[in-house]
């Protein structure tokens, strides 16, 4: 009996074979919308239709950046995605990834397959991204000589600094001749030494924006030494030229606000440079003032003539400081002596005879002091407070004197 598979094994098989072919990954389709319905969750679903068949079809909520237009019943749309099975089904249906209105939907797989080759050789790495500069003297422009796009990068440009050179080359922006003439209108530009080039248009459709597409156009703004904006139609409107460019504005006016600097804005930004600058030069002469102020105080103490001063000012305060010991110690040394003087004087003999005291001596004048040293008919001088009196000894008696007891 031949092999007999299950429903979910045949359907997953087709799947894989669907996966494995090439085409049926990144595919494009035109048809005619029918059976349009927006679920609330967010995706997609529809049919597309032409006069021999019809194809499922489903755009994620996730993809949903990929549609710039509200889809409607028998609107004729070219749908880019994927073809493969949804298995429980055993329906295969077109997994959507972006739609264009049809008559653009070639052009955009041709944008697309130019978009992938250009980054593969790098041309959209950021490594090779030139810096604007923050202050141009020269702006060249490619664009249209006539149109709004030159109007309003000439009018903000002017307005932004009216003292910033803008160079217009008439380029042809639309038809069979406008990607040559934009590629000469960046070399003439380059060669002739702006500061800057905004290469753009005004807004239109992917036919009108087609040239800034071209691949001679990348190649130039690549190769072009002076740094490049692009500034092609509306903020929606994405180009190959956008990718390739030094920077995108998403219109002609952003890319002049970006490539010109506001003078006035530079003009107060100087004069706060002027007031910051003449600040801190001020703060930093005061600060050098306060220091040589401080260094001259400094050197005047330390010169020979402040140490003169400063010690003789010293010697004539420990001059003071003696004098007011000398005279402290004389103090000390009078009131001392005064006490002595005091003391002697209870002990002077002048003074015991002015009380009434008397001493005896003999002829030779030695004091008597013993009775045994007197003998009978010696000459005795008896001495008082006024004179002296000679008298002879005629008697004598021992006495014992009792000394008066304390009590």
């Amino acid at each position: 009996m031949q092999n007999v598979y299950t429903v979910a094994q045949i359907n997953s098989y087709i799947k894989n074979m669907f996966m494995q072919d090439f085409m049926l990954q990144s595919v494009f389709i035109r048809g005619e919308v029918s059976n349009c319905k927006y679920h609330s969750s967010g995706h997609i679903y529809f049919t597309l239709k032409d006069e021999k068949g019809t194809i499922s079809c489903v755009m994620f909520a996730g993809n949903r950046s990929g549609l710039a237009f509200r889809m409607q019943e028998g609107q004729s749309v070219v749908v880019g995605g994927t073809v493969d099975i949804y298995e429980r089904d055993g329906k295969y249906q077109l997994y959507a990834k972006q739609i264009v209105l049809d008559g653009a939907g070639l052009l955009y797989e041709k944008f697309e397959r130019l978009k992938m080759d250009l980054e593969e050789r790098g041309m959209f790495d950021i490594s090779y991204k030139q810096p604007i500069p923050k202050y141009i003297k020269t702006l060249g422009v490619v664009t249209a000589a006539t149109g709004a796009a030159v109007r309003d990068i000439i009018n903000i440009a002017s307005r932004r600094n009216p003292y910033v050179q803008i160079i217009v080359y008439p380029a042809i922006v639309q038809g069979e001749q406008a990607a040559a003439s934009i590629v000469k209108g960046i070399r003439t530009l380059e060669d002739y030494g702006v500061d800057v080039i905004i290469a753009g248009r005004g807004g239109g459709s992917i036919e009108d924006l087609w040239a800034f597409n071209e691949e001679a156009v990348a190649q130039a703004i690549f190769d072009c030494r002076v740094p490049v904006i692009s500034a092609v139609g509306h903020e929606t409107d994405v180009t190959i030229a956008d990718y390739v460019a030094d920077l995108r504005a998403p219109t002609p006016s952003a890319a002049a606000e970006l490539a010109v600097y506001e003078y006035r804005k530079y003009d107060e930004t100087l004069r706060d440079f002027d007031y910051t600058l003449k600040r801190l030069f001020r703060n930093k002469l005061n600060l050098y003032k306060s220091r040589l102020e401080h260094i001259k105080i400094k050197l005047k103490y330390l010169s020979p003539t402040g140490q003169i001063r400063e010690k003789r000012t010293l010697a004539l305060k420990l001059e003071e400081r003696m004098e007011d010991a000398m005279w402290t110690k004389l103090s000390k040394k009078r009131h001392r002596l005064e006490v002595y003087i005091e003391r002697l004087k209870g002990l002077s003999p002048l003074d015991k005879l002015n009380q009434g005291f008397s001493y005896v001596s003999d002829e030779s004048g030695k004091t008597i002091t013993d009775i045994n040293a007197v003998g009978i008919g010696d000459t005795l001088q008896i001495n008082v407070k006024n004179g002296l009196i000679k008298a002879k000894a005629v008697d004598k008696e021992s006495v014992v004197w009792e000394k008066k007891s304390k009590n």
